[in-house]
């Protein structure tokens, strides 16, 4: 497939948590494509608390300097006045919408008995709440123009598990659910929605306890992995490149990419008569374990380096 195939030129898209890690790479990937980008940065400290706002400036600059278009915006996207605001700014500026790539985030770890309200609202308020409010905005200039795509961040803390992280496998998990309500929901429009599960070394992996054999090992590879080394892929995804391409789960870990499989049956018992809790017992379970999904982290199942 040659590049012309992936060009944005003309494009307006949006890109939340565009500051620091792999949002600012993927900002920069879409206008160095020919994108107009709007950079949302809250500039926030990883938990959520104030910290620098000119970040999305900063980003901005960037593009600017390379010869491209971009402007700021640093509202937070968990205020439905402020994601409202943020797609507001990129139709008014250039007229038109292409894309939503929902990438901001926060992390607040506590194993789970220990996990706080605040600390839950706090997580599911800008991941997943946040991904909700600026897909709502954008769904409507999408509906009219009969074309965009969303392109939302998920996560294997969620898809499949993470230790100390209910709050955030929790968002991720209702991210990927949003993600293929959205593309059932509007694909008579032409409109797309896909989850990327990115791993990368970014201030996300510092937060990483490190108490345990394992843990290390998990930041130790994490820090192999370039941020930029995900914008290719949401590049693609919103471009013309990815029509048909829709309701999916993408990974990308450094140069390994992978489609994740989704919930689905796998076994299946009859019984004419109806279960009761013994014949589930004796029956059902001996036939149905060897089907069980293993209780084991996202660490256990991606043993290997990165590639």
């Amino acid at each position: 497939m040659d590049s012309a195939d992936t060009s944005l030129d003309a494009k307006v898209v949006v890109v939340t948590g565009a500051g620091p890690g792999i949002g600012r790479g993927i900002a920069l990937a879409m206008a160095a494509q020919g994108a107009r980008v709007v950079v949302n940065d809250v500039g926030a400290a990883i938990d959520g608390a104030a910290g620098d706002d000119g970040c999305a400036a900063t980003v901005v600059a960037e593009i600017r300097a390379a010869g491209g278009e971009a402007v700021a915006h640093t509202e937070s996207v968990a205020s439905p006045q402020g994601a409202a605001r943020l797609i507001a700014l990129a139709v008014d500026t250039w007229g038109r919408l292409d894309a939503v790539v929902n990438n901001a985030g926060i992390l607040r770890d506590r194993l789970f008995f220990k996990l706080s309200l605040d600390d839950w609202r706090a997580v599911i308020d800008v991941h997943l709440n946040g991904s909700f409010l600026v897909s709502r905005a954008a769904a409507d200039h999408f509906r009219a123009a009969r074309a965009g795509a969303f392109v939302h961040m998920t996560s294997t803390s969620g898809l499949i598990g993470s230790v100390g992280q209910a709050n955030y496998a929790a968002a991720k998990m209702g991210i990927a659910g949003l993600s293929r309500s959205i593309a059932l929901d509007m694909a008579r429009q032409g409109v797309r929605s896909n989850c990327i599960s990115p791993w990368a070394y970014t201030r996300m992996i510092d937060a990483i306890p490190t108490e345990t054999a394992e843990q290390q090992l998990t930041v130790q590879r994490m820090r192999t992995v370039d941020a930029a080394k995900v914008a290719p892929l949401a590049v693609f995804l919103a471009s013309d490149a990815a029509a048909g391409v829709s309701g999916q789960i993408f990974g990308i870990r450094a140069n390994e990419v992978f489609v994740f499989s989704q919930p689905r049956p796998q076994g299946l018992l009859h019984r004419a008569e109806g279960w009761s809790a013994e014949t589930l017992a004796s029956h059902a379970l001996p036939a149905l374990r060897r089907q069980f999904v293993p209780l084991e982290t996202s660490e256990d199942f991606f043993c290997w380096d990165p590639a």
